[in-house]
Order: structure tokens, then sequence, then C-alpha cells
């Protein structure tokens, strides 16, 4: 799905104005856009609904609980010409940009939390991997399509017989600074849909990774350490969930593929350094 066709979903959703005049944030497994005082996301295909429900669900219990987090404008997710549209009210503009120790705040207010109301389902890290294969199609090379499956299949083994050093239960599932928004009144939770109740280190091993392949510095990867009270390269499964979630950024690239050269350099870049074993080449964010 490319920009213009989001936008003749939106048009099609109703759910603001002038679909043309809103400003397109962000493009990926959702097209979001800012309209007025609303944010609309519109998935990439009609296998995205439940997800969208669920997250919405989780925007209701976040806001039960008292976490700072985005919040729903619209209770149900809506389907426009077979995708999920999902309405949400749109945050004051940030004070400044989100670093990891925010990020840490909230993962220890997010890890504190009880089991919710609402089923979350494990953290299916290497779940999409498949449908983002599909979505690459003839863009890739279907060597390297086999590769990632081997990779997948090997990784998902060694994580499901993994023993936490924490206590599993409700995650983020894609904790990164880029999901937290830093307004007025302090940081704030954003893109909810990866939430899950798993093994906390899931939400820890990202930064990890960022530090790695990323080039997160290593101050601001000890002042997050610091503000959660924990590293968790310190644990003995970390090698685990750092390879199966890079195995899952690299084909999440992959679906980009058949529109857009860059993410065909960045899948061969990601591809070869894992083929190769090289941990030191660095990934660029896309």
């Amino acid at each position: 799905m490319d920009e213009a066709r989001a936008r003749e979903v939106l048009a099609a959703a109703k759910v603001v104005p002038d679909a043309g005049q809103a400003r397109l944030l962000a493009l990926g497994e959702n097209a979001v856009f800012a309209a007025g005082d609303l944010v609309v996301k519109v998935g990439r295909d009609a296998d995205l609904l439940d997800r969208a429900r669920r997250e919405l669900d989780i925007a209701r219990w976040l806001a039960e609980a008292g976490v700072p987090a985005v919040r729903a404008a619209e209770p149900e997710p809506l389907m426009a010409d077979g995708h999920p549209v999902t309405v949400w009210h749109r945050l004051p503009d940030a004070v400044r940009p989100a670093e990891p120790r925010d990020l840490a705040a909230l993962l220890r207010i997010v890890h504190a939390l009880p089991a919710p109301p609402v089923a979350l389902p494990p953290r299916e890290l290497l779940g999409g991997v498949e449908r983002w294969l599909r979505l690459a199609a003839d863009a890739i090379d279907p060597a390297d399509a086999a590769y990632l499956r081997e990779r997948r299949d090997g990784f998902a083994s060694a994580a499901a017989a993994l023993t936490p050093q924490l206590p599993p239960g409700p995650i983020h599932g894609d904790a990164l600074p880029r999901n937290v928004h830093i307004g007025p009144d302090g940081p704030v939770l954003v893109d909810l849909e990866t939430f899950s109740s798993d093994l906390r280190e899931h939400d820890l091993v990202v930064m990890a990774l960022s530090r790695d392949r990323y080039g997160l510095p290593a101050d601001a990867y000890d002042a997050f350490t610091a503000a959660y009270g924990w590293d968790v390269r310190e644990w003995e499964g970390c090698a685990v969930l750092r390879g199966a979630r890079e195995t899952a950024s690299c084909a999440w690239v992959a679906q980009h593929a058949p529109s857009n050269p860059k993410a065909r350099a960045e899948f061969r870049r990601r591809v070869d350094s894992l083929r190769e074993g090289d941990t030191t080449v660095r990934w660029y964010p896309f």
C-alpha cells in the first residue's frame, strides 16, 4: 500500500473532512495521517483487522489503569475498501524528542501492570515473517526468503525454550523511543498494536539491538538501563531474542522492496550481514 492508495482508503472511511489535506506521518504496517485533532491509522490489508480491534481494547485498558498512553477517539475499527481504519485523539505537539530513558520509565509502569481484562497474545515477533516475505514477492531473491524462513524456525524454537529473568506479563512489544511522545505533561506511550503478554525481556532487547545495530550511543543505552534498573545483556537468553528480532526486522524491510529501491538496498545489507554472521554491520531505520 502506497500513500496514494492509503489516501483513497482514508477518503472512503469518511472520518476526516478532507482526506487530501491530511498529513502523512508514517507509512509502514499502517499509513498514519494527522487531520485536525485526530490521527487516523489505515491498515495495510484486511489481515490486520483483529490487531486493530485489539489495539483499541488495549487503549481502553491503559486508560482505565491510568497509564500515560494515546487514547482512542472511536471505540471500534472501521473497514474501508478492505482496510481496517482506527481513529485516535491527536496528542499535543512534542516539547522535545523522546530519549531512551523516557521509554524506560514507561516500560517500568507497563511491566508492573497485572494481566488485563482482555486477552493478550504472546509476542509473535516472528509471526509476520511469512506475510512480509509474501508481500516482497519476486523483488527479493527466493534464496534469501528461504534463508529467513529457516532462521525464523530456528529462533522460534530457541525462544520457546528460554528461562526468563523477569516475571512474564504485559509488554509493549515494540519498545523504541519513536513510540514515545513527549508532550507538555511528560512521556506518553503510542503505537499499542504490538502489546502482548510474554517475556518482559522482549521490550528490553529492542534497545540492546539499537545500540549494537542502529548506532544508539552507549551513554544513551546506559541511561536506559539505569532508568529501568537492569541491563538485559546480563541475561543468557539475550542473544536468542536479539537473533529473533534481527530476523523479523530483516523480513519487515522486504515487504517494501517491490516499490522502494532504498528498501531493497537496506534488505540486501541486512540479509548479507546475517548470512555472514557479522554483528558489526550498521543497519539503518526504515
